[in-house]
């Protein structure tokens, strides 16, 4: 199954690569892919991710990224 959500405060490509790392790490997250033009994040995985891993995974990257 694949989610998707819409991140902010992303500047640059280092931004994205921060955020992929710390969603990579949720358990049961498959895959992940992100882009800085869309800003749209895609997470993959076999069940549902509970939102709150996932909001929890990116403040870790930054707190000034949010996602909905």
């Amino acid at each position: 199954m694949i989610t998707s959500y819409t991140v902010t405060g992303m500047t640059c490509n280092h931004c994205v690569h921060a955020i992929k790392e710390e969603v990579s790490a949720v358990p049961g997250v498959t895959g992940v892919e992100l882009t800085l033009e869309d800003a749209k994040l895609n997470v993959s995985s076999e069940s549902p991710v509970d939102f709150d891993r996932i909001v929890e995974a990116v403040y870790e990257a930054g707190e000034q990224y949010s996602v909905a």
